[in-house]
């Protein structure tokens, strides 16, 4: 599964097993009506149920396959409803606040946590009928690194690797390629308790790709670690895509999912606000670019009504005036033309971070 840098990637998985004892979901086949790159999905379950619209990667049956989704913990919906496919060798990302729901989901496609509602499978398998086997052939990568701080690097690998009930020549030879994959080599025979943290963190996704698993969930993978580890760790990640793993994916960085995400969804209060491409989220929610005025102490709210007309959208902010519009520089020229001189001034293009703050909101949620 793991290769050296400079190898060929490995093909394509092959096609998941499906579950004997139960009904098998309808194939991408029989529930789609392509148009272009969007297919729309209705949920079999109730009548009147929404019909949901995702973009369609290819034709395959997908790795997950999700419909109304539901997670309760007693009278708190923390899911509701979600209708989203995952499709073998794509990476997916799950954005949104604290609370929107995100892990939730996450434990309810790794199978640590039942359904409360809803239609779930994983590698064409029921959670509740086959979590064993679906866990077997799943990498998981959770938010807080759980290593043996006294066991060496190596042997973190290999006691993993025994859990699978792999042959010790095997997890021996696994274990080699994927210290290199993780540029760790060199610390292989090092205790993990003084390594830096973007080693950790490499050294967990290590781990969790020793059984060679057809899917691998990571859980806020670079959270806490300096820019020089998210990129090489976006850059382990992005291997790992080449070689035809499928990557789900959770993260409050907006630039880690456009960096790293086909496709993804936001969510917020436990449903989704949008879904779709980076691209298609920020054209559709965004403009091509923002202008970003900074002026006196108190002066934006009063200055504000007086750009009307020069962008699309206009949002006012304690530091700063948002200005959403095409063409940035022309924005900003007709500032200047009507007389108006910020301290500072900055053309930039639209982001998901634009997308995102316009859909769940500024204000920070517990």
């Amino acid at each position: 599964m793991i290769e050296p840098a400079d190898a060929t990637p490995a093909a394509k998985l092959d096609d998941a097993g499906t579950s004997t004892d139960r009904a098998r979901p309808p194939t991408l086949t029989e529930m789609s009506h392509n148009a272009g790159s969007v297919r729309s999905m209705t949920r079999p379950s109730a009548p009147g149920a929404s019909t949901r619209a995702l973009p369609a990667v290819d034709g395959t049956e997908p790795l997950i396959w999700a419909r109304g989704l539901v997670k309760r913990f007693g009278d708190f919906v923390a899911v509701d409803q979600v209708d989203f496919d995952i499709e073998k060798g794509e990476s997916f990302g799950f954005l949104g606040p604290n609370g929107a729901g995100k892990t939730s989901t996450m434990k309810m496609i790794s199978c640590m946590s039942p359904l409360s509602g809803g239609t779930l499978r994983v590698l064409g398998m029921d959670p509740a009928a086959d979590g064993p086997k679906i866990r077997s052939r799943i990498g998981l990568v959770p938010q807080e690194d759980s290593l043996d701080l006294e066991l060496t690097v190596m042997d973190n690998l290999m006691v993993y690797g025994r859990y699978f009930d792999l042959p010790k020549k095997v997890i021996r030879e696994r274990a080699n390629r994927l210290l290199e994959f993780a540029q760790l080599t060199e610390r292989a025979n090092d205790r993990v308790d003084p390594l830096s943290g973007g080693m950790k963190r490499r050294l967990t996704i290590a781990r969790s790709l020793i059984s060679e698993p057809d899917l691998l969930i990571l859980d806020e993978p670079t959270t806490g670690l300096d820019p020089q580890a998210r990129h090489l760790l976006w850059d382990r990640l992005y291997r790992l895509k080449q070689q035809g793993v499928t990557l789900v994916i959770t993260t409050h960085y907006m630039d880690e999912a456009e960096q790293l995400c086909d496709r993804l969804v936001v969510m917020d209060k436990g449903t989704f606000a949008a879904h779709g491409t980076p691209r298609q989220l920020i054209d559709q929610y965004s403009t091509k670019e923002v202008v970003e005025l900074r002026f006196g102490a108190d002066e934006h709210e009063n200055i504000a009504p007086k750009l009307d007309g020069l962008a699309e959208r206009i949002e006012v902010l304690p530091d700063r005036i948002l200005l959403y519009a095409t063409d940035g520089d022309e924005t900003l020229s007709e500032v200047h033309r009507r007389g108006f001189t910020p301290v500072s001034a900055l053309v930039r293009r639209s982001t998901l971070e634009d997308v995102f703050l316009r859909l769940t909101g500024r204000t920070l949620v517990d």
